[in-house]
């Protein structure tokens, strides 16, 4: 939160980029605010008529005006509680519509951007951003604007009528405003840094037990369980001490008002008792409608304090969204669909680094004739999966040129360039659904006997068929109820379904048994037959077959040719494919 904003009470303009969202709902607004002012005249009319009734029905008896008046007065509680039920109605429903519409822009806006702000941005607190803070959003038309506005107004209403009424019991109630006032102001400068220090903890807390559980295996293997609960515990108590600083404030503040209020009504009664009993212009029931004045002023107080917090809780919220929202580090999508896919896949001295610190790419020159095989090797961190990356636009490459059959594959539709480029990672997602769904990925044009026929020709359906309910077997969160290699196939599938031009197969053979590695050469051949083909791998005896090996080492490719080529070298391939051999 910028220091600007932390010094002002509360932050106009984000309040009205939030109140832009309401612009499509602006007729159900105006209503639910028609109602909020409906609501404000109504309560104080109250005194008024309880003045009107003990001077004129109940002083001077007269039964049947007692009997009219109270008529009266039952109505107005009866069109006040219908007007009340739209108001709610009508404000939560606005709510409800504008985090609908807000938390869809910033889920939409989320997935566009790159994936260097996922290397930097923890999933916990992208996870706070669309549900918890999207959610305080809410209460800014159910609980805080409307009511704000409603109370004000009732708050002046009140003011006016007690003057009306009786202006030296006025200035009486008034003597402890300037009090109130200073409470109030101080209330509030403490209460927003609270509530944005909750924020912060709920977010840390989030994104702590989201990675924790993500990474459970890790835990358990190092044994760290109990470290691990120390971190929490400290979380959690910071969690819990930004809440008890934030109910500090409201301990203070809320008695300080009801003395106050206590106060103004003692000043009150002996103010007006004195008058009535030595005789001057003032009636029983000016006092009496003076004491119900004075309950509903200090109630649009409190009320204003309380939604104030509402408020500024939803403006917290409403600045974390926003900033998340005008982060626009996106990769840039042109409009026109170059239909043009075919030919040789070209690196032009490339450079590339996952920040500007450090190049993990340097200048990269490589040719990839179409419809032929090229394989990657090296050591980790060599740059292979750098490679795919940039390939697929995950990241931008920061100097050169990538072309795809003559043209850059930044002129290329990203859409189009990915659905022309089908991607086999290790570690294959499978989302917590049917096999079905997540070969289809819910798309409605690839039916049940297509995904059938594509199983079969690949070699995955006698495996797909063994599993309980066949392609309806549910799979757990990210697929755990398969092996890594089991998953592999399903992606294998889920490619082959969508016939991409070009295939990439990333380190998809090592960390599997022999039979599924078996499995995987032959579901990589039909996959990759009549297809542009690129694969990093482990096991140097599954690309014996490549038309072109790259040997990449801290960056750079050290090494080009076939696989007889590079073992008559004698260079860095020999030495590593002679390793694993001896494995």
């Amino acid at each position: 939160m910028s220091n600007s904003s932390r010094g002002n009470i509360i932050d106009i303009s984000l309040l009205k980029r939030v109140l832009k969202y309401t612009i499509p709902y602006k007729n159900y607004f105006f209503i639910a605010l028609f109602t909020a002012i409906i609501l404000s005249l109504l309560g104080p009319i109250r005194p008024v008529l309880i003045n009107f009734t003990v001077d004129n029905y109940i002083l001077i008896p007269d039964p049947e005006g007692l009997l009219r008046i109270i008529i009266i007065i039952f109505s107005l509680l009866v069109i006040e509680g219908i007007v009340q039920f739209f108001y709610i109605y009508l404000s939560s429903w606005i709510g409800q519509h504008v985090i609908q519409d807000l938390r869809s822009k910033i889920f939409e806006h989320i997935i566009s951007l790159k994936m260097r702000y996922f290397d930097k941005t923890p999933i916990g607190k992208l996870v706070t951003r669309t549900i918890s803070d999207v959610e305080t959003i809410s209460d800014i038309f159910s609980q805080g604007l409307l009511v704000i506005i409603a109370e004000l107004l009732k708050l002046v209403i009140i003011i006016f009528l007690m003057f009306y009424t009786n202006w030296q019991l006025t200035f009486v109630t008034l003597l402890t405003i300037p009090i109130l006032i200073f409470s109030t102001i101080w209330f509030k400068r403490n209460i927003k840094k609270s509530f944005q220090d909750v924020r912060d903890q709920v977010a840390n807390l989030n994104t702590f037990v989201q990675e924790h559980l993500s990474g459970m295996n890790i835990v358990q293997i190092f044994n760290q369980e109990d470290r691990e609960f120390l971190k929490f515990k400290k979380i959690n108590m910071n969690h819990r001490d930004a809440h008890l600083r934030s109910i500090f404030y409201y301990a203070v503040f809320f008695p300080i008002v009801e003395i106050l209020s206590a106060t103004s009504i003692a000043l009150i009664v002996w103010y007006g008792g004195h008058a009535i009993l030595s005789g001057k212009e003032m009636t029983e029931g000016e006092l009496i409608a003076f004491i119900l004045f004075v309950y509903m002023m200090f109630r649009p107080i409190r009320q204003l304090a309380d939604r104030f917090n509402i408020l500024q809780m939803g403006i917290v919220g409403a600045e974390r969204i926003f900033k998340v929202l005008d982060y626009n580090d996106k990769i840039e999508v042109k409009e026109n669909i170059l239909t043009d896919f075919e030919g040789d896949i070209e690196f032009h001295d490339v450079y590339f680094g996952y920040n500007t610190k450090m190049l993990v790419l340097k200048k990269i020159n490589l040719s990839i004739k179409s419809n032929k095989m090229l394989a990657l090797v090296g050591s980790t961190g060599s740059g292979k999966t750098s490679i795919i990356n940039i390939l697929m636009r995950f990241y931008d490459y920061s100097k050169g040129e990538i072309k795809i059959g003559g043209t850059s594959i930044r002129k290329f539709n990203l859409k189009y360039l990915r659905s022309n480029i089908g991607l086999i990672q290790q570690e294959v997602f499978l989302f917590s659904d049917t096999i079905f769904n997540n070969i289809t990925l819910h798309d409605r044009k690839i039916k049940k006997e297509d995904v059938v026929i594509a199983a079969k020709k690949i070699g995955v359906h006698n495996f797909i068929n063994s599993l309980p309910n066949k392609y309806d077997y549910i799979v757990g969160e990210r697929g755990v109820t398969l092996s890594s290699g089991q998953r592999q196939l399903i992606a294998f599938l889920r490619v082959y379904l969508r016939n991409p031009k070009i295939i990439i197969l990333d380190e998809a053979t090592s960390s599997v048994d022999s039979k599924t590695e078996l499995m995987i050469k032959n579901a990589l051949e039909k996959v990759s037959h009549k297809r542009t083909t690129i694969v990093i791998a482990h096991r140097l005896s599954t690309i014996t077959n490549a038309d072109k090996i790259l040997y990449l080492e801290q960056g750079k490719i050290l090494e080009e040719g076939t696989h007889e080529q590079l073992l008559k070298k004698k260079s860095y391939y020999h030495t590593l494919f002679n390793k694993q051999k001896e494995t």
